[in-house]
């Protein structure tokens, strides 16, 4: 029920969103490697946390998956002491997650978008419950040091294609939206 061309377009936005909001400091690396599935068993990344954006059309399930090794928490948290790693990597997760929404909604103008929330990273081992019509997984390594992984789950309830124009992404850091 979704179009190659949709998946293309998904995938497309998804490392555009990746490249622009998971580093710490503009600028940073993002290198982004697709792999064929995630591994539940990775004890290196043993936490997640998860938004949904939903439309009448879809459900998309992001998952980012990451561990609180040294590197990562140097990372991302510094020396802030007053922040915990996952608090930040939520911040993240639903700055690079809004980013989508905000491209998606172009094509989808029903999207909402839930607020993150923290899981295991052995949930998705359950993702085949939903009967997804596609999986993406992918392993990135941001700013040379920290390691992440990203989980996307499309379930259509509805045919879905389309083709996105993904150009230069808007460099702000996301604003918040009134309705």
């Amino acid at each position: 029920m979704i179009s190659d061309q949709a998946k293309h377009s998904i995938a497309e936005i998804f490392e555009q969103a990746a490249r622009t909001r998971l580093p710490a400091t503009a600028g940073d690396s993002c290198e982004i490697t697709a792999v064929p599935k995630w591994s539940a068993d990775n004890p290196a990344q043993p936490c997640a946390m998860a938004l949904t954006i939903s439309s009448i059309a879809f459900r998309l399930l992001f998952v980012l998956h990451f561990g609180k090794d040294e590197a990562t928490r140097a990372y991302y948290a510094g020396g802030d002491a007053n922040r915990s790693l996952a608090q930040t990597l939520m911040e993240l997760g639903n700055l690079c997650c809004g980013y989508m929404n905000q491209q998606l909604v172009k094509y989808f103008p029903d999207l909402g978008m839930s607020t993150p929330y923290e899981l295991n990273s052995t949930c998705v081992e359950h993702l085949d419950e939903l009967r997804p019509d596609h999986v993406w997984t992918y392993e990135l390594v941001i700013g040379a040091a920290a390691r992440l992984g990203v989980t996307l789950c499309v379930c259509a309830q509805a045919p879905l294609d389309f083709k996105a124009d993904v150009g230069a992404a808007d460099q702000s850091e996301g604003e918040l939206e009134l309705f």
